[in-house]
């Protein structure tokens, strides 16, 4: 299998390369690099940690899977005595007091952090331009956005600045800008993998993601991270997914695609063309193939985005300037909140702010807010439903190929739109997977709760098939 990660362990435990020149050299690429991708470098940290892998190498020590393997985080991960902006102005000075267990799980597991990566402010935007550090620029073409709101994680890694990087998906944050840049990217069964300490968005469908360059890459940091966590009581024991488990597909018979998806208006017509061509691609295998009925675009999108923004304007009261962020002190108490939220969280954060208490409110959580925890029970029965039917759900990531940096900050509503085909699977906690095929934004793929195996399985099937 194409894997970074084996490739790099063999050439450490074989002596071929130094850990201290990859991670220098790693380290290099993220100063020279102009794609706007990196809040802050932790070069002195990353120095150190290689150093003690080559001193256990030379010693004639064993070394893991992955210790030594150089990542990226994106900025919304807690790693102890580092900034954790969320490329926000509020937290721009903001140091860590402890550590994400998703992140501590790979630093145990030996792998060495490179950089904090720029990305949307609290995980707000689907471009990565609504960041205090500027624009992420996509990898194939700087002139398009880099996705969001992982796109700085997206980006490095597609660039080979660093082997893998953590992105963090709520509707789509980590597969859209995977899609976007030509990687891979998962969301995996929501409770897989420990939410404590990341910044929490929307806390019913954040999920903790790693974004590579290969399936079994994928493989493997999905394996070091999962598990259950006494810090978030929303995780799940989960069973190891096996190197070989992967490379055989035959029990998945039966592939779905939803034919509102490709039906509609809105999809680009070249991503609708080139989908429908590996749907005939995977029947010529002898898969049989369903079309499946689901909720339309508008109502999966307006469903996400009520519930979304009521679960950020609660989970983004705490930040005052009280207790942590860039406070501004005025005429009084009150005053000093307000002017420190004003001037500090961004447009699109105040956007949604302002939505998600809207939707709260007296007078509006009956008719707007239940109505959306209705619908998204309704969402996750039809995927019950449809997985009594088929084994994998196949879909484009997005309807349209990345748009120009500066458009989507002109036409919000757009960049929401861009969502479409994401936030569904979200909703239903599902573990969806980005490959860097079948479309110019890729394919997803998704299978029902806890069968993250099953989306690795399919992937690699269809590797060697379109």
């Amino acid at each position: 299998m194409d894997s970074q990660i084996h490739k790099i362990h063999q050439q450490l435990a074989n002596k071929e390369i130094t850990c201290t020149s990859l991670v220098q050299e790693k380290l290099d690429l993220l100063k020279q690099n102009t794609n706007n991708t990196v809040n802050s470098l932790l070069d002195t940290l990353a120095l150190s940690l290689a150093a003690k892998v080559d001193a256990k190498i030379k010693k004639g020590e064993t070394i893991g899977l992955l210790e030594g393997i150089p990542f990226g985080i994106k900025d919304v991960y807690m790693l102890q005595g580092t900034t954790a902006t969320a490329s926000s102005n509020l937290l721009k000075n903001y140091k860590s007091a402890y550590t994400a267990t998703a992140i501590q799980k790979l630093l145990d597991a030996g792998a060495i952090p490179l950089a904090k990566e720029n990305c949307d402010s609290f995980g707000h935007g689907s471009s990565s331009e609504n960041t205090i550090f500027g624009a992420v620029k996509n990898a194939i073409n700087p002139d398009l956005v880099g996705g969001g709101s992982s796109g700085g994680s997206a980006v490095n890694v597609a660039k080979d600045y660093t082997v893998f990087s953590i992105g963090g998906d709520t509707g789509g944050s980590v597969r859209q800008p995977a899609g976007y840049n030509h990687v891979y990217g998962l969301k995996p069964t929501y409770g897989r993998i420990s939410r404590f300490g990341l910044m929490a968005y929307a806390s019913s469908t954040d999920c903790v993601g790693p974004i590579a360059k290969s399936v079994e890459d994928i493989r493997i940091v999905l394996n070091v991270m999962s598990g259950k966590d006494i810090k978030d009581q929303t995780t799940y024991a989960s069973a190891e997914i096996n190197e070989d488990s992967i490379l055989t597909s035959t029990e998945i018979k039966t592939v779905g695609y939803f034919k509102n998806f490709i039906e509609s208006e809105a999809i680009n017509p070249e991503i609708k063309t080139e989908f429908l061509a590996t749907i005939e691609k995977i029947k010529a295998k002898g898969i049989v193939v369903k079309e499946l009925d689901f909720f339309k675009s508008d109502i999966l999108v307006s469903t996400y985005y009520t519930l979304a923004m009521a679960e950020t304007a609660s989970n983004l009261s705490r930040l005052d300037g009280s207790n942590y962020g860039n406070r501004i002190e005025d005429k009084s108490l009150k005053e000093s909140y307000a002017i420190t939220r004003s001037e500090n969280f961004s447009e699109e954060t105040k956007r949604r702010i302002v939505g998600g208490n809207q939707v709260l409110s007296q007078g509006f959580s009956d008719e707007i807010y239940l109505k959306g925890l209705a619908l998204r029970d309704s969402i996750s029965e039809s995927f019950e439903k449809d997985f009594k039917e088929v084994d994998v759900i196949l879909s484009p990531v997005t309807p349209n190929t990345p748009p120009k940096i500066g458009n989507s900050l002109k036409d919000p509503h757009a960049m929401y739109l861009s969502d479409a085909y994401t936030v569904g699977f979200s909703l239903g906690q599902l573990p969806t997977l980005t490959i860097p095929q079948g479309t110019e934004t890729g394919l997803q793929i998704t299978a029902a709760k806890n069968n993250d195996e099953l989306v690795l399985k399919f992937a690699n099937f269809l590797k060697d098939t379109i």
